[in-house]
């Protein structure tokens, strides 16, 4: 049974052309990518160690081979870190034999005062897993009519890949359908991830297992909407960690002034509702 260290490893080397990292091209082969020996000369390990880790045999990886890893296949920063957390977790992974407890999802008085000083800016309490805590009214009028806001507890992940309407709403729909699922990794623990995967997968089917298995470090460039009464919109995002809560506050800027004239005329449209927190 593999894990998902092994995985990730594997497929950044299947992602990869030799030549990317100058080495020979040895012609056509079975499988896409690095070869294993060609890893495991640049990483300084054996292939057979190299094997072990990318099926899941060996689970207690040293930091030296980890950086040793990252080091032979080129990773970014954020794919390094991801490596690392992956090594993490698979070294501490245990079976889970009760159903794991939801996250909280309180949000905290001075977290909430600090969203209504943000208004009329467009902005949200979010976790890892999706949940939308909290909300300025001006992310009410971005999001109305798209069918995110319908439910008495909004989740982005469970939204993006089980409402059609999603795939119309984000005009990059799989660039946002990676964020959600890599963003689960690094829910506050292992078990809250599971715990939102085990409700999620079964109704999502392949292509979120798919996404959640392929270890894509997504980018996060510019979000591009298609709101249904302000046209398409283009959208920086700011993200404050609040480490204590396991949350983040979102602050989403217009990328240009076109998407700062669509928001003041969303604005100016009947109110949607004021700053709710979900609890």
């Amino acid at each position: 049974m593999g894990t998902p260290l092994g995985d990730f490893i594997r497929a950044k080397r299947d992602s990869i052309q030799p030549q990317s990292l100058g080495l020979p091209d040895h012609g056509r082969r079975r499988a896409p990518g690095l070869r294993r020996s060609d890893l495991a000369g640049r990483a300084g390990i054996s292939v057979e160690y190299l094997t072990r880790l990318e099926q899941g045999r060996d689970r207690n990886p040293s930091v030296a081979v980890v950086n040793a890893v990252a080091d032979a296949l080129s990773l970014s920063v954020s794919e390094r870190d991801h490596l690392r957390f992956l090594s993490k977790i698979t070294g501490g992974e245990c079976t889970a034999h009760a159903r794991p407890a939801p996250p909280l999802r309180e949000v905290r008085p001075p977290v909430l005062e600090t969203l209504r000083l943000l208004e009329p800016g467009i902005a949200m309490v979010t976790n890892r897993l999706g949940d939308v805590l909290a909300r300025t009214s001006a992310y009410e009028s971005v999001t109305a009519g798209t069918g995110l806001l319908d439910t008495d507890a909004p989740n982005l992940t469970r939204y993006v890949f089980t409402d059609p309407r999603a795939r119309t709403f984000f005009t990059d729909w799989d660039a946002v359908a990676d964020e959600q699922a890599f963003d689960l990794w690094l829910a506050p623990s292992v078990e809250n991830s599971e715990w939102l995967t085990a409700e999620l997968a079964p109704v999502a089917g392949p292509d979120f297992t798919r996404r959640l298995n392929g270890h894509e470090v997504p980018r996060r460039g510019v979000l591009r909407l298609n709101h249904p009464a302000g046209g398409e919109l283009r959208l920086l995002r700011e993200t404050l960690d609040l480490p204590s809560d396991a949350q983040q506050l979102v602050v989403f800027l217009p990328a240009d002034e076109e998407t700062s004239q669509a928001l003041t005329r969303l604005r100016d449209l009947p109110p949607h509702g004021r700053l709710r927190a979900i609890s």
